[in-house]
């Protein structure tokens, strides 16, 4: 059968057998009236004064949202969020793009993101997580990481955050204090943010928001210079919005989780000898750094040993800024790479993604159809393919006459799990 994968701006279709299994999210239906929708949750917000009421004329506000790696529709939420306060001068209003540690982001992608009439309404600006002179010391964690926060964020009167509630490997879920932290956080909070104990911790996974340590360190920081109002939504695959969740950064997160979770999670019988995943298409298939987020939901249900076919176009590389790209071309294997990662001594800006794909490829053999050059994915202990289909079907040959393929059409969008192995 043909299958419709998300990959780039467009997608891909590829042949795969007819008794393969398709793992996708159940999209609720995209709200009818979107702007009605916002509007009316941020008059009757959850835990929280009413936007207009809770900013006064004079207040000096920050808006926060995400970059152009997240699907968060800043070109709707934005002009929107200004609109409700049209009795602020626009002098007083500031948006900030929580790049967390990623590049600085383009005037194209802003544009593209924000459009040029919003961009010209009010002041915009890019975090730098690499400037110690724009981040303020706001506390120490309990487990000793020194909190740094965007130095404009938390002088603000008012402070907002914006952003798009999806699955996460790390934190369980994107959205409400992960905008803050990492979003406008400094460079050394967010390299113990990722330290190779976090990120090995067992709780560090998908949908699993009370207890994971990332999750309890981003709250633990936000709360010592919190938003004082939070706008976040959940979206299908279109990027329509299907929840609006507005008002106090914790108790409407929590709601959005949990209307999130009964649509991502997927239970499975069993596990897959060959499992096709995507990252999700543009935005979150730019990079290979990113793409740990749809091989480790292709991890959840591949078998020991089996074959993991990522379908991922990456048009900004593995990418050429940070360290990842030397960290993952730094050794062999991934024994190798694990080892140097989880020494007591080692700590490297973007370690996190390196050591997370190291534990995919002790799993399963991964293969990658993209727009990169062969000897850049085998570099990167990745195998190249030219046409994924081919690449299935010889997976499936290999493994046998009753081996079993699952396919993953939206990556990360969607969070599978064995039923007999955990209980969602």
């Amino acid at each position: 059968m043909h299958v419709r994968l998300a990959y780039g701006r467009t997608a891909l279709q590829i042949v795969v057998p007819d008794d393969a299994t398709l793992i996708e999210p159940d999209d609720p239906p995209g709200l009818a009236d979107e702007r009605a929708a916002f509007r009316s949750a941020v008059r009757a917000p959850i835990d929280a004064p009413a936007l207009r009421e809770l900013v006064g004329s004079q207040d000096r506000v920050v808006i926060v949202t995400s970059d152009v790696t997240r699907a968060t529709p800043n070109e709707r939420l934005i002009p929107w969020i200004l609109d409700e306060l049209g009795h602020v001068p626009a002098r007083n209003v500031t948006v900030i793009v929580g790049t967390g540690s990623h590049r600085a982001t383009t005037p194209t992608e802003m544009e593209q993101m924000f459009g040029r009439e919003t961009l010209e309404r009010v002041r915009f600006i890019d975090h730098d997580a690499h400037d110690s002179k724009a981040v303020t010391r706001v506390g120490t964690t309990s487990r000793g990481a020194p909190a740094w926060l965007n130095s404009e964020y938390v002088r603000a009167d008012k402070r907002i955050v914006v952003g798009f509630i999806e699955p996460h490997l790390y934190a369980g879920f994107s959205g409400g204090a992960k905008g803050i932290m990492p979003g406008v956080a400094g460079i050394e909070s967010v390299n113990f943010f990722h330290n190779a104990r976090m990120i090995g911790h067992p709780h560090s996974t998908w949908l699993e928001r009370e207890r994971s340590p990332i999750a309890e360190m981003s709250r633990e920081i936000t709360a010592m210079a919190p938003p004082h109002f939070m706008v976040n939504v959940t979206l299908d695959r279109e990027r329509r919005i299907t929840g609006m969740f507005c008002g106090d950064y914790l108790a409407a997160h929590r709601l959005g989780c949990d209307f999130c979770k009964r649509t991502a999670a997927k239970a499975v019988d069993g596990r897959f000898d060959v499992v096709v995943t995507t990252n999700g298409g543009y935005p979150l298939d730019q990079n290979l750094y990113q793409c740990i987020k749809g091989l480790s939901a292709a991890a959840r249900v591949v078998e020991p040993g089996g074959t993991i076919v990522m379908c991922a176009e990456l048009s900004d590389g593995l990418p050429e800024h940070g360290n990842f790209k030397d960290i993952i071309r730094s050794c062999r294997t991934a024994d190798e790479l694990l080892a140097m990662i989880e020494a007591p001594d080692y700590c490297v800006y973007d370690q996190w993604a390196a050591q997370s794909t190291a534990l995919v490829l002790q799993q399963a053999r991964v293969l990658l159809y993209s727009s990169l050059p062969g000897d850049v994915v085998r570099a990167a202990m990745l195998e190249p393919v030219r046409d994924p289909s081919v690449a299935v079907a010889q997976a499936l040959a290999s493994a046998g006459p009753s081996a079993s393929c699952a396919i993953l059409p939206e990556g990360p969008y969607v969070v599978p799990y064995v039923r007999e192995a955990a209980a969602v």
